[in-house]
């Protein structure tokens, strides 16, 4: 059985320091929800509160309707999957899967059976005799998978899994657990500082900062409509231009940067524009051209980067400095005067802040 979790206006303290205020967040039965930020945001915190491992200052957590604030960690029932995987060095990883069974005074016939089906489950039922000292970074994690997994616990939680990982056998085993997750419906909380991590396992992602969430969404709206300046500068979003509405006309928008540089946006394609705004683009949204007559913002091209896919421009222009992708083929000299045109496909709009 899985169920939802709820943390209601939790504030946790190190001392005299906060490090999280008044923080919500609800994990729906069998969703995978990512704590995504820099150290220091508050996400392992989150976790440790769940856990048990620490109490929180305020608020409630719930499991189902199962009150945890104050309840001990070792009654909370729940799995975990930590970074150093915490394997038992002395014990076999068939004893290391079946280790939470024993304690919950699982008989040993039926511990042997259910370790063995889940070792089976991560493909590692060959090696049950072996000691995790004789196992490489990803078969360990595939042992501490296994033994969260095997006691069906309501939630599971990981804390940055994957960072020990070489960059191949992380993007394997991401695919794993998630695939795992799904199978078995289970109810997770999964800390992460890498984006593309947190994006591709998850059903919604909440960035931290500074103790608080700036935007729990889904990955694909993360990335395409950032709620904040924050969060676009968090998802790649490397210009932000401010800029105030001059003229409207129907759906067409003729806005001014503050040194009177002009653009013509369509809300057909950017949604509602207020009076001021922010911009936001990432390099990709930029397009770079010399051509004569062409509307958008006045540039001259610093450092030009090739990237492989694209030439990369560093641009001073009157909103300040720009960051732009170029077309493969021949590609413009630093000192160049160009025009940078926004893609709206790529571009978000951001109240000023």
């Amino acid at each position: 059985m899985t169920l939802p979790l709820s943390i209601d206006k939790i504030t946790a303290h190190y001392g005299t320091t906060k490090v999280l205020e008044d923080l919500s967040l609800t994990v729906a039965d069998g969703e995978l929800v990512s704590l995504l930020g820099a150290s220091g945001c508050g996400k392992t915190t989150t976790l440790r509160l769940v856990a048990g491992f620490m109490q929180p200052t305020s608020g409630t957590i719930r499991l189902g309707q199962n009150d945890l604030t104050r309840l001990p960690a070792h009654g909370r029932d729940i799995g975990l999957v930590f970074q150093s995987y915490a394997l038992f060095p002395h014990l076999s990883v068939e004893n290391n899967v079946g280790f939470g069974l024993k304690q919950r005074k699982v008989s040993a016939s039926e511990r042997h059976t259910r370790a063995m089906e889940m070792l089976d489950r991560v493909g590692l039922a060959h090696l049950a005799d072996r000691l995790p000292g004789e196992l490489s970074g990803g078969q360990k994690q595939r042992v501490a998978l296994a033994r969260a997994l095997v006691i069906e616990p309501p939630l599971l939680m990981f804390d940055e899994p994957l960072s020990n990982l070489d960059a191949k056998l992380r993007v394997d085993m991401r695919v794993e657990i998630r695939q795992l997750q799904r199978a078995n419906g289970t109810t997770a909380l999964y800390v992460t500082h890498d984006q593309e991590e947190a994006f591709s396992i998850s059903d919604r992602v909440a960035i931290m900062d500074q103790g608080r969430i700036m935007q729990l969404d889904t990955p694909e709206t993360l990335y395409q409509r950032p709620a904040n300046t924050f969060v676009a500068r968090f998802v790649g979003f490397e210009n932000l231009i401010e800029l105030n509405v001059t003229h409207r006309e129907g759906a067409v928008v003729q806005a001014e940067t503050p040194d009177g540089a002009t653009l013509s946006l369509s809300q057909d394609r950017l949604g509602a524009i207020p009076d001021a705004f922010i911009l936001a683009t990432r390099a990709d949204g930029l397009r770079v051209t010399d051509e004569a007559g062409a509307e958008g913002l006045p540039a001259t091209l610093g450092l030009r980067t090739y990237l492989g896919r694209a030439y990369q421009y560093q641009c001073q222009a009157g909103p300040g400095h720009l960051v732009a992708n170029g077309a493969l083929g021949t590609p413009f000299e630093p000192g160049a005067h160009v025009t940078l045109t926004p893609n709206p496909d790529q571009c978000a709009i951001l109240k000023p802040e």
